[in-house]
């Protein structure tokens, strides 16, 4: 299937506010792809000591997801919904911290995407060419109606 280019602001496809959007940009995507980047500076959240740590790998990848689930809604005429990362398999981080400076591409593969809300994503944190990061994530994104505070939906 071939990628579209996607010319939104990260702000209109992922519900985080502030500086808790860690992505600076979605490049592409598709039915089952989005392709994210993110280039670590010293005004990052999460920077301390000359970089970010390896572990906020996950909230990029995270991110990534949600920005997936964001522009699929847009495509629809919906407005993006708040989703829940539930856990990660297989967590591989090769750097323990990101510097400054680095760009990173975040990409995001659909395994499935259920109709109760409940997905899963492999995802990649490249560095250039060389792979940095690789996990297997589990999402979830509730159904329309379904108040996640209270445990239930509507009527």
């Amino acid at each position: 299937m071939m990628r579209a280019a996607i010319d939104l602001p990260i702000a209109d496809l992922v519900p985080h506010g502030g500086r808790m959007r860690l992505l600076d940009r979605v490049l592409e995507g598709d039915a089952e792809t989005l392709l994210a980047e993110v280039t670590v500076r010293e005004d990052s959240l999460f920077f301390a000591d000359g970089g970010v740590g390896g572990w906020v790998g996950i909230e990029f990848m995270a991110q990534a997801v949600a920005a997936w689930a964001g522009w699929h809604a847009r495509l629809r005429g919906e407005v993006p919904k708040v989703g829940f990362l539930l856990g990660t398999r297989r967590y591989d981080c090769q750097r323990p911290v990101f510097r400054t400076g680095e760009c990173l591409r975040i990409e995001v593969h659909r395994q499935f995407f259920a109709d109760n809300g409940l997905g899963q994503f492999d995802c990649t944190i490249t560095i250039g060419t060389e792979t940095v990061a690789t996990a297997a994530l589990t999402v979830f994104e509730p159904p329309a109606g379904h108040d996640v505070r209270r445990g239930d939906t509507d009527g």
